[in-house]
């Protein structure tokens, strides 16, 4: 069984960066697909990024393109996400999560983080 961890969440003003950091256990981390969700209060987990384990493709959301960077350091079977420029509404619970298809879709995912907090508020 895989375990995922994220950090690296906070609050920020308006227009800041941060870096959201998902470390995994176990050689099956690294040979899936990662994937970067997210759940504001009073709404549906939705996609934010994910990147394919093998081409390292990526595959982003519509509103964060262009702001948010996914990537991976698979000897230290990591996934960052860089933000950039954030918004309030990016306000939400990000979670780290694994799968073997290249998808977009939270059901095709597993071993879920706990997730980590970002506050986007002036």
């Amino acid at each position: 069984q895989v375990q995922v961890k994220e950090a690296g969440g906070g609050v920020v003003q308006p227009g800041d960066s941060l870096i959201l950091s998902c470390t995994g256990s176990g050689r099956a981390f690294s040979t899936n697909n990662q994937g970067w969700f997210r759940q504001a209060p009073g709404k549906e987990r939705e996609f934010v990024a994910t990147i394919k384990w093998d081409t390292h493709a990526r595959w982003y959301a519509d509103s964060v393109k262009g702001r948010f960077t996914i990537s991976r350091d698979d000897a230290e079977n990591t996934v960052y996400l860089r933000m950039n420029n954030l918004k309030p509404e990016d306000t939400a619970v990000y979670y780290c999560a694994i799968s073997p298809t290249y998808s977009i879709r939270s059901e095709n995912y597993g071993s879920w983080g706990q997730g980590t907090q970002v506050t986007v508020s002036s």
